[in-house]
């Protein structure tokens, strides 16, 4: 096993891609692909699933589809934290859900929003992408430098969440809503019904409402639902997710630049 895989063949990589497109998601690489191992989960049709390995749809959004994180569109606001408490990191299953649901683009790119982004969705700037952007971007990032992008731009939403929920979390619970911050934007989470039933411990109600949360631009988008269902899988992880509906209880979509 000490010595190097021989160099994959045109006619093995498409093999392999083809592949990929049934079966499991590959994330691109920049340096060519000697050799390595893939893992796979197959999930009962009633669950549960490891809501990290949800792969997401084959080739992923292309730029121009990509929907700008909603907390890098609001003022950078240090919310001071509860007395004595510290700013609670994101396990390593929240900070892969994030990778999953955003999807990596190596490049400069304009998004749904004709924003300059790269990355993890990383903001570079609220205008398209012209030339003048920092060399380090021009030249484009690897995985591990837009992985480092993402935990620094998740800790606005961390701040948030550790900030405004006054419930006790466990680590699958608050991933799920730091993602869904950091997708949605903090202004969205603190007005949202979803904020007053975790604060008010009401767990059996959450996955209703994060499953609302499906909208953009008027329309519904099938990546914001499969995105809910891994917040929804990781709130709940361990546990079983709640079947029965509570009463009273609006269920009407909710676009996530508009908000309830």
């Amino acid at each position: 096993m000490h010595e190097q895989f021989a160099r994959l063949s045109t006619s093995s990589r498409s093999q392999l891609e083809k592949l990929a497109t049934k079966s499991f998601a590959v994330s691109p690489r920049d340096a060519p692909l000697r050799g390595g191992m893939a893992y796979a989960v197959v999930c009962a049709a009633s669950g549960p699933c490891d809501a990290t390995a949800m792969a997401p749809e084959p080739g992923g959004l292309p730029p121009d589809e990509r929907l700008t994180p909603g907390i890098l569109l609001e003022p950078e606001v240090e919310l001071p934290l509860p007395k004595g408490v510290s700013l609670r990191p994101v396990y390593d299953k929240g900070i892969r859900l994030t990778k999953l649901s955003e999807g990596f683009v190596p490049r400069l790119y304009n998004d749904a929003a004709r924003y300059c982004s790269i990355a993890y969705g990383h903001l570079v700037r609220k205008a398209p992408c012209d030339g003048s952007e920092p060399a380090a971007f021009l030249r484009g990032v690897s995985e591990p430098q837009g992985e480092t992008l993402l935990v620094e731009d998740m800790r606005r939403a961390q701040r948030v969440v550790t900030s405004l929920v006054k419930t006790e979390l466990s680590d699958g619970q608050y991933a799920a809503l730091c993602d869904f911050t950091y997708n949605v934007g903090a202004g969205n989470l603190q007005r949202s019904t979803l904020f007053k039933v975790v604060n008010a411990g009401e767990h059996d109600r959450v996955a209703y409402q994060l499953a609302r949360w499906n909208k953009a631009g008027g329309k519904e988008y099938r990546g914001l639902t499969t995105r809910r269902q891994r917040e929804i899988a990781l709130y709940f992880e361990g546990r079983p997710i709640p079947k029965a509906m509570p009463g009273d209880q609006d269920l009407t979509p909710i676009d996530i630049r508009v908000g309830e």
